[in-house]
């Protein structure tokens, strides 16, 4: 008998009149409005406008609920197309089933467009909002709690979760909560996130790889404890070998983009400064240069009256010379 354990709910909807509220998709919606509120103060703590961020997640995020579904349906079509099971479900997402890798892909292609329509460099975004899309993962996974999946093995560990629902082959129990695990180190990942970037002024798209490279290595070894149906290739489950393969992507990326781009970008939007005051330092120079230009044409100013009197006292003088001249040439 277990001494203490997460209890799971004992439904996952909660229906408001006629509106059903599901706490998968609740989940998701609390994790956008985290990763855009947390975006939007860094953006504009780069140097960037409000709002910014907002307007371009208008894009990026239904482009990454689609992706998310997509590699989820494509790499687990046996929920959904083998025998004995209901195409239709494919559609629906608030039953939870949305693929990190997929999110992630089809979301930056939506951001890039959103960016692109605005003049914003893709690599200053995708730092900003990096921290922003861990806590907003850490949120989400919560919503896998509401539905009772995505658990470890079984245990009796006091924080193991208790699965009740016996749908879909699940066999009640207490497992491993690997939802909470990679929860909790989302979380992580954010924070050091946000002390890298602020300890090492990473820029040009290394936050957003950092945050992609610390990802990769918590979900490797908790997707090596999940239990739950999934295809496997050299006895590695296939998220196994994503998470392996992009880890290695974003470590190249952090490595030559540090070669060939050393620093952090001056100016994040069109039309703004630098928060680092880079910026701000060139304009105080063109406001010194311009302040020693005005002191010269003052000082030519000043001194025009001057010149402009020697002149004419010169032109007196070679007037009255040619007349004597004139004079001395009569006499003679």
């Amino acid at each position: 008998m277990e001494l203490a354990f997460i209890p799971s709910p004992s439904r996952g909807v909660l229906n408001l009149g006629p509106i059903p509220l599901r706490g998968y998709a609740f989940c998701i919606i609390i994790g956008v409005f985290v990763a855009v509120w947390l975006g939007n103060r860094r953006w504009v703590a780069r140097g960037g406008r409000p709002g910014t961020v907002a307007d371009i997640a208008v894009w990026a995020v239904p482009f990454g609920l689609v992706g998310g579904r997509l590699y989820h349906v494509i790499t687990d079509y046996q929920l959904y197309f083998s025998e004995g099971r209901d195409w239709v479900d494919a559609f629906k997402i608030w039953e939870g089933g949305l693929g990190i890798w997929g999110a992630i892909a089809f979301g930056a292609l939506g951001a890039w467009i959103g960016a692109r329509r605005m003049g914003v460099p893709m690599p200053a975004y995708a730092d900003a909002v990096a921290p922003g899309i861990a806590l907003a993962q850490a949120i989400g996974r919560w919503g896998n709690w509401f539905n009772q999946e995505l658990y470890g093995k079984a245990t009796d560990l006091p924080w193991a979760v208790e699965i009740t629902s016996s749908a879909d082959g699940r066999v009640p129990g207490t497992y491993h909560p690997t939802f909470l695990y990679e929860s909790l180190w989302c979380v992580g990942v954010a924070v050091l996130v946000i002390w890298a970037d602020r300890r090492f002024k990473l820029g040009h798209g290394r936050a957003f790889a950092l945050y992609v490279a610390a990802y990769c290595a918590g979900r490797f070894w908790i997707e090596y404890m999940r239990v739950d149906e999934a295809h496997h290739i050299l006895g590695l489950r296939l998220n196994n070998w994503t998470a392996l393969f992009v880890f290695l992507l974003a470590v190249v990326y952090m490595v030559l983009s540090a070669r060939m781009r050393p620093g952090r970008e001056q100016v994040v939007e069109p039309g703004t400064e630098s928060s680092d005051g880079d910026a701000g330092d060139d304009a105080k120079d063109d406001s010194d240069a311009g302040s020693t230009d005005a002191d010269a044409v003052s000082e030519k100013t000043d001194a025009g009256p001057q010149d402009e009197e020697d002149g004419t006292e010169k032109d007196v003088k070679d007037v009255k010379g040619v007349k004597d001249g004139a004079d001395s040439a009569k006499k003679g």
